[in-house]
C-alpha cells in the first residue's frame, strides 16, 4: 500500500531528539528559542513565537488582537475546519467567501463583497501550499473606502486602524509570492508544523509577526509569550536562573506553548528544507504534472506562476466533467489498488456544525465544483520515482474505469 503522506524521520531527526532528552529540558527551552531565531532568518519577518499548533496560534492572535462578540472574520468557505473553529472559539461571527476556480484560493472580489462594518479580521488560506493574492488584499484592506468602514473597540484595532490580515499560511512554508516567502507576505502569518506538513514537530505552529509601525514586534512578542503561558510573566527557561524563581500571573492566558522535543525535529528539518524537502516535494509535482498532462480529463493543479511557487504540500488533481459522486467511486477504485488518497477539503458549509449554524453550500458555488471534482495523491519525501508511477497508473486506471 503506498500510503497519503506518512512523516518523514530520519538518523538526524532521532540524533536531535535524543540530544534534547538527554539534556533534561524537554519543555519550551533554548532549542524552542533556536527554532524561532531561525524561523525568522528563513522568512525575513519581524519575529516568530512557536506555538503548540497552527490552530493555537491563529487563536492567539485573534484574541491578541480583540476579536469577539458581534465581530466578523472572512474567510474562504474552501479550507479545513482549524481556519474558523478558532473563530467561533472567540465569539466572533466566521464569514464564508468563494474561492477562485483555477487555485482554490479566497477570491478578493468576494473579500471585498463580504466587508461589513464588524469586519475586524481577513484569513486568506494558501491552500495546498500556493499562496494567495497578498497583495491584493493588502491594498485591500488599505482603501480608504474600507478603512472608513473599520470601527476599532480595543488598542491594538486603534494602533491598526484597519481590518487585520491573518494568514493561515498551514500548507505553505517555504512559498513565495513575487520573491519573498510567506511569513513575511502580510501582517501575522501562521505556520502548522502537525504531522502531515512538509515541515513537521510532529504537533506544532509558528506565529510569524511582521506589523507596521507604530507596532513594536518584539515587545508583541514578549506579550504573547505571556499569553501563551497562562498569563505567566516568566516561563520555566528564565526561571532557572538562581534567584529568578518568582513571577506573577498578569492574565488568564493560555497553554499554547511549543516543547524543545518538537522544536528539535524543526530545527532538523528547516536547515535541509529549501535544499532538500522542497527540491524533492517539487520534483513529485513536476512528475505527476508531466503524466498526467497527457490526459483531457486531468486538470493539473497551478503551482507554478512568474509570480508565485507553492511549497508543494498537496497535489490537488481535478477529474473534468464528473461529480461528486463518481469522484467518490474512484477515489474507492484507487484504495482498492493499494494507493491512499484524499480530498483537500470537504468544503465548511458543508459540515453538519456550519451546516446548523445557517450556512449553505449553495451560496459557494466555485468551492463546490473544485470539491466535487478533486483528489488530492500522495507527495512525501521517501516517495521514489516509480511509487509516483504506481499512482498515476492506479488513477489513471480508475477514471477511465468509471468515465
Amino acid at each position: 500500500m503506498i500510503p497519503f503522506s506518512p512523516p518523514r524521520m530520519d538518523q538526524k531527526i532521532i540524533d536531535e531528539v535524543i540530544d534534547t532528552l538527554k539534556s533534561g529540558w524537554i519543555t519550551t527551552g533554548p532549542k524552542t528559542k533556536l527554532f524561532e531565531k531561525k524561523l525568522t532568518a528563513y522568512a525575513r519577518h519581524k519575529t516568530t513565537l512557536c506555538v503548540s499548533s497552527g490552530s493555537a496560534g491563529l487563536e492567539l492572535m485573534l484574541r491578541w488582537f480583540g476579536v469577539g462578540k458581534g465581530d466578523e472574520v472572512i474567510l474562504p468557505a474552501y479550507t479545513y475546519c482549524a481556519t474558523a473553529n478558532v473563530i467561533i472559539h472567540c465569539g466572533a461571527k466566521p464569514v464564508f467567501v468563494d474561492v477562485n476556480e483555477n487555485d482554490f484560493n479566497i477570491s478578493v472580489k468576494e473579500i471585498e463583497k463580504a466587508i461589513t462594518k464588524k469586519t475586524k479580521v481577513i484569513m486568506p488560506v494558501d491552500l495546498a501550499g500556493f499562496p494567495c493574492d497578498y497583495d491584493e488584499i493588502n491594498s485591500l484592506v488599505k482603501k480608504e473606502n474600507i478603512r472608513k468602514l473599520f470601527i476599532p473597540k480595543t488598542n491594538e484595532q486603534k494602533s491598526l486602524g484597519r481590518i487585520l490580515v491573518l494568514s493561515d499560511a498551514a500548507h505553505s512554508i517555504g512559498a513565495k509570492y513575487k520573491g519573498n516567502k510567506t511569513g513575511s507576505l502580510t501582517d501575522i502569518t501562521v505556520y502548522s508544523f502537525h504531522a502531515v506538513k512538509n515541515l513537521t514537530t510532529a504537533e506544532g505552529g509558528a506565529i510569524c509577526l511582521n506589523l507596521p509601525k507604530p507596532f513594536n514586534n518584539a515587545e508583541i512578542y514578549k506579550d504573547l509569550n505571556i499569553k501563551s503561558l497562562h498569563g505567566q510573566t516568566k516561563d520555566a527557561y528564565s526561571k532557572v536562573k538562581i534567584g529568578n524563581w518568582r513571577y506573577d500571573i498578569v492574565e488568564a492566558g493560555y497553554k499554547y506553548n511549543m516543547t524543545d522535543v518538537q522544536a528539535s525535529m524543526g530545527l532538523v528539518e528547516i536547515d535541509r528544507y529549501d535544499n532538500d524537502m522542497i527540491v524533492k516535494r517539487k520534483q513529485i509535482f513536476d512528475q505527476y504534472a508531466a503524466e498526467f498532462s497527457k490526459y483531457k480529463w486531468a486538470k493539473i493543479p497551478v503551482y507554478e506562476t512568474p509570480e508565485k511557487s507553492s511549497s508543494y504540500h498537496a497535489f490537488l488533481l481535478r477529474i473534468n466533467g464528473i461529480d461528486e459522486e463518481k469522484r467518490d467511486k474512484i477515489i474507492q477504485s484507487i484504495f482498492d489498488k493499494k494507493v491512499a488518497v484524499n480530498v483537500h477539503f470537504i468544503p465548511l458549509p458543508m459540515m453538519s456544525f456550519y451546516k446548523n449554524l445557517g450556512y449553505d453550500i449553495k451560496n459557494y458555488p466555485v468551492s463546490y465544483k473544485n470539491y466535487s471534482c478533486e483528489i488530492s495523491i500522495p507527495v512525501y519525501y521517501n516517495l521514489s520515482k516509480e511509487n509516483v508511477q504506481t499512482v498515476v497508473e492506479a488513477v489513471v486506471e480508475s477514471v477511465e474505469e468509471n468515465i
